[in-house]
């Protein structure tokens, strides 16, 4: 007689078996190196914090319309130096400017010069460096050393030293100008370190099994380099990158208050610094709000690249 709960030789003990087993599989699957650094940023307070702060400012950079209803120029010299109030929430400064909607349409100028300075840093950075790591000997001697004299440049002087090479006293370059002027400096005097992150990344990474069968099957240098090498030494360099936006808005602000990074007519953090340093004892809400925005997006930008780099970084795990 048959069994009914036997149909094709396989009986329902065995399906739920093969069933439990499949799910066991499932939950047991290895996840991957994002996989597990996401897991472990997502516990992280101060990850979430830094995220939410730096999430907030892009879209003050973006739309700044949507948190001030006044223009960065608008003025009401009848209200000169007064401090925060329900009409003005930051105060007045001593032109009459808004000092909350300056500080608000300000956020772009100073992203925009942190971001562009980054993506520069790191593309420099990353050819040079991937290119000496791979190749060494000659080639990597040359580039370190011409990278070891960038390094050697003190940053403040070099880059009062390149903006007032390009801007004789009294000019006014526009803001376009100003603005690529100071991503470049700041990109050339900050490249060295991008590049030796990536060296020390790339030697160790040529060394490895998959990148020796890759040469020995006859792969081309591009295809390693861009293939094998790239997907596994950018990680590090990314970090970085995180990291030093946020120290290049305060590199931005700091060229400001020096007078020869961002002007007016551009309305920065930096700008604005610079403008209220001489009114800080009448007036310190036209320096504090500013300088406050500065201070908590740079941090926010330290905590997150710290965390990326704990959740990237095997040995902390």
């Amino acid at each position: 007689m048959t069994d009914p709960n036997v149909a094709g030789g396989v009986s329902s003990v065995d399906v739920a078996s093969a069933g439990v087993a499949d799910d066991s599989a499932v939950a047991h699957k290895p996840r991957s190196l994002g996989g597990d650094a996401w897991r472990m940023l997502r516990k992280r307070p101060s990850f979430i914090i830094s995220a939410v702060i730096i999430a907030l400012v892009v879209l003050i950079a973006i739309a700044p319309d949507l948190f001030s209803s006044r223009p960065a120029g608008f003025s009401d010299l009848l209200h000169a130096n007064e401090g925060p109030s329900a009409d003005a929430w930051f105060g007045y400064d001593n032109q009459g400017y808004d000092v909350y909607a300056r500080t608000i349409h300000g956020a772009r100028a100073s992203l925009l010069v942190g971001v562009f300075a980054t993506v520069l840093t790191i593309l420099i950075g990353s050819v040079v460096g991937i290119v000496a790591g791979y190749y060494g000997r000659l080639v990597d001697s040359l580039f370190s050393r011409v990278g070891d004299i960038f390094a050697a440049l003190p940053f403040v002087l070099g880059a009062i030293v390149i903006l007032t090479t390009f801007n004789a006293p009294g000019s006014n370059p526009g803001a376009v100008t100003i603005i690529v002027q100071v991503v470049v400096s700041i990109a050339a005097l900050s490249w060295p370190v991008a590049m030796r992150i990536m060296r020390s990344a790339t030697l160790v990474a040529k060394q490895l099994d998959y990148v020796k069968a890759a040469r020995g099957l006859g792969a081309s240098t591009p295809r390693i380099v861009f293939r094998h090498l790239l997907p596994n030494t950018v990680a590090p360099v990314l970090v970085y990158g995180t990291i030093a936006l946020g120290a290049f808005i305060g590199a931005e602000a700091t060229l400001a208050y020096l007078g020869v990074g961002v002007r007016p007519p551009v309305v920065s953090w930096g700008v604005m610094i610079s403008d209220a340093r001489d009114y800080f004892r009448v007036n310190p809400h036209m320096l504090l709000f500013p300088a406050g925005f500065v201070t908590i997006t740079v941090l926010a930008f330290v905590m997150l690249g710290d965390g990326i780099r704990d959740a990237l970084d095997p040995k902390a795990r």
